[in-house]
């Protein structure tokens, strides 16, 4: 059971962005949290602020999800039982898939797929035994359009797969999967990867905290594959129906040709 007195949320990469959001969002619900990324500075920064603004208690555990010994750590945490796990946590590469280093390619999928299977299997056991549970896995559109990304669109289809299969799995157990597909949010997430965004149109950009409204609210439904704003509902719908020649061919436009993988 969970060595915490509220119900627990743990939230892979929240130290910016979605994870951010998440975090914040859950403990102003009353959640006490577990922190889990690199950055042991900025978790603690993180905590303190969460603390003093929502009163819960807050767990940091300092942990690179490529590395299996860190897996290892977060999913014995798991196996103590948390009621919502968001595998947030995330990262693409910038430059084409031949010229970038092998390592750094199998350290995204550790961290974009690896991780996601390893941490959600560390944590259905004890939401089954409870008979609730949430496990949110952020996937990306990416995964469900072709895009100028070869592994981490692949990563994320994935993840979109994985949630969906196991979703069905878990029907009539109180516990659900959700894979939250965002497109273009306002985040560290390209800066970090080296990717240009410059000229990107306003409109396919999303914002924090609309994203997680929107999530909360889709899981409230028992939405499964998850696509916030309507502009990327109605590209995604459009990419289920056309051609997925010219599906391709509207994505490297879109893309502009930007190295990525």
């Amino acid at each position: 059971m969970s060595r915490m007195s509220r119900p627990v949320a743990l939230i892979t990469g929240p130290t910016a962005g979605l994870g951010a959001g998440f975090a914040h969002r859950y403990a102003a619900d009353g959640y006490d949290l577990v922190l889990v990324a690199r950055d042991q500075e900025r978790l603690e920064q993180l905590a303190t602020e969460l603390r003093a603004d929502a009163g819960i208690d807050v767990e940091v555990l300092a942990a690179d999800l490529a590395v299996a010994a860190d897996r290892e750590r977060v999913a014995a945490r798991l196996a103590d039982g948390v009621q919502v796990l968001i595998n947030n946590a995330g990262f693409g590469t910038s430059g084409e898939f031949w010229n970038v280093h092998y390592s750094l390619l199998q350290s995204q999928l550790d961290v974009n797929v690896t991780a996601v299977m390893q941490l959600t299997h560390a944590a259905l056991p004890s939401m089954l035994e409870a008979g609730k549970g949430t496990v949110i896995n952020v996937a990306s559109v990416a995964g469900l359009l072709p895009g100028r990304g070869s592994t981490y669109s692949a990563s994320k289809a994935w993840v979109v797969s994985f949630s969906e299969g196991l979703s069905n799995g878990l029907t009539g157990t109180g516990v659900s999967v959700h894979a939250l597909c965002p497109g273009f949010v306002h985040t560290e997430f390209h800066d970090r990867a080296g990717i240009d965004m410059s000229g990107l149109p306003s409109w396919f950009w999303l914002e924090v905290p609309e994203v997680v409204r929107d999530t909360l609210a889709a899981v409230a439904k028992g939405e499964i594959v998850i696509i916030p704003g309507l502009q990327y509902k109605a590209l995604t719908t459009a990419g289920r129906v056309v051609p997925r020649g010219l599906v391709r061919a509207a994505t490297k436009v879109v893309g502009r040709g930007r190295g990525r993988t």
